[in-house]
């Protein structure tokens, strides 16, 4: 681990798909109070792209926190006076704890997989 990084967690490496109506935010690394902040900018970036379909990978992510918790549930109040929507797939049980824990469960839909996204959005 270089210097640069010291205290820092993991690095974030986050990777854009657009998938029919969908942009995937493929996200792999750690979401925390370090990383947080790329993640709103990609996530801003795409809305104002006019990009208002969103879905957040996080099935590479080792580590999420409040502060990620805080960007996603930013970039669903971001999308939403575009009637678009922020949704997650996440098949991981520690990672879903999380939002099961904070009642976000019922303000995300979370797909176990992009097949299961695919399924659903027809």
């Amino acid at each position: 681990m270089d210097d640069n990084n010291k205290g820092k967690g993991e690095p974030l490496d986050i990777k854009a798909e657009k998938v029919g109506n969908y942009v995937i935010l493929r996200l792999s690394g750690e979401v925390d109070v370090y990383t947080a902040p790329q993640l709103r900018e990609q996530i801003i970036s795409q809305v104002d792209k006019g990009e208002y379909d969103i879905v957040v990978d996080l099935e590479m992510v080792d580590f999420l926190d409040s502060t990620g918790l805080g960007v996603l549930v930013g970039g669903l109040k971001r999308v939403k006076p575009h009637n678009g929507s922020l949704s997650l797939i996440c098949n991981q049980e520690k990672i879903l704890r999380i939002f099961r824990i904070t009642g976000l469960t019922k303000v995300f839909p979370i797909f176990s997989s992009k097949e299961d996204l695919q399924k659903e959005s027809g």
